[in-house]
């Protein structure tokens, strides 16, 4: 008898341990009671009505992502191309979760696809590829509006790749070519013309500063020159004033003109021009010769 006790108590001890849970941190689980959704456990320790109690599914209450695979699209000019996409979403209510949707991560998937079909349908090629935030915005809403009843939140989408066909890539490829080609002719030519901007500028300059010092030299020259003849006719002007002041006789100043008559004789000139005060050459001589004797 004891021995039944004893298994029957370890039985209940069993069965109470087993249907001990505890929810870690992030986590909720969904019970049903009687085959009825009964409560939503969260975090924390819980216990389980045997055989009445049923967990129906642990929900993951952390944001999530899905890489979607590349999902084919047709733009409005009727180029296919391969676009795959990143949802980032988290659970806001487990029990929509669980009830709202059969295979919800599936539901998102395709929802994902036809919302994109549509969004990529109303652009063209160019518009496409460059129009990412458009798209990832347009959809991010969609998505959003339509997963509510879920119990889902799409925080964000994100264009992972947008993969056009071959050709197309040639052909961008080569326009790529081309505009880096005319950009790198243009960035030649801007510097081809600013190099002869520089040189023009400096040969510019370099007339300037010439013209300036020829200026500069010539202005030195005639202030010299004049400086000179100013220091001559002082010179002459102090030798006259001298002479007035030694009030030279007339014989002294007969004995200075034959003086100058020997320098201009001696000189290159072929006319001399004899001053008519000397009324003959005779006079001169003899005022000469009797200057000479007295001395």
């Amino acid at each position: 008898m004891e021995w039944i006790f004893l298994a029957l108590g370890i039985f209940v001890a069993i069965i109470i341990i087993a249907n001990i849970k505890i929810v870690p941190q992030a986590y909720n689980i969904v019970v049903e009671r009687l085959g009825t959704y009964y409560t939503t456990w969260d975090n924390g320790l819980h216990v389980k009505i045997p055989f009445m109690d049923k967990i129906v599914k642990v929900v993951l209450l952390k944001e999530q992502v899905i890489d979607f695979p590349p999902q084919p699209v047709i733009t409005k000019d009727n180029v296919t191309m391969q676009i795959d996409t990143v949802v980032y979403f988290q659970i806001t209510d487990p029990k929509l979760y669980v009830y709202g949707v059969e295979r919800p991560l599936q539901a998102i998937e395709f929802l994902t696809a036809t919302t994109l079909r549509n969004i990529i349908g109303e652009l063209e090629l160019d518009q496409t590829l460059t129009s990412r935030d458009l798209i990832n915005s347009r959809l991010r809403l969609i998505l959003d509006e339509a997963t509510d009843p879920w119990g889902i939140k799409v925080n964000r989408v994100e264009l992972k790749n947008i993969l056009p066909p071959r050709e197309i890539q040639d052909a961008m490829e080569k326009q790529m070519k081309a505009e880096r080609e005319r950009r790198q002719s243009i960035l030649i030519a801007e510097g081809e013309k600013m190099s002869a901007i520089l040189v023009a500028e400096g040969k510019k300059e370099s007339s300037i500063l010439v013209a300036e010092a020829e200026k500069q030299s010539a202005i030195l020259r005639a202030e010299g020159e004049a400086e000179a003849i100013i220091k001559v006719q002082e010179a002459t002007a102090l030798g006259i004033k001298q002479l007035n002041d030694a009030n030279p006789s007339s014989k002294v100043i007969a004995l200075k003109s034959f003086d100058a008559m020997a320098r201009v004789a001696d000189g290159k000139s072929t006319k001399l021009i004899i001053p008519s005060e000397l009324s003959g050459i005779a006079t001169v001589a003899a005022s000469i010769k009797e200057i000479v004797s007295e001395k």
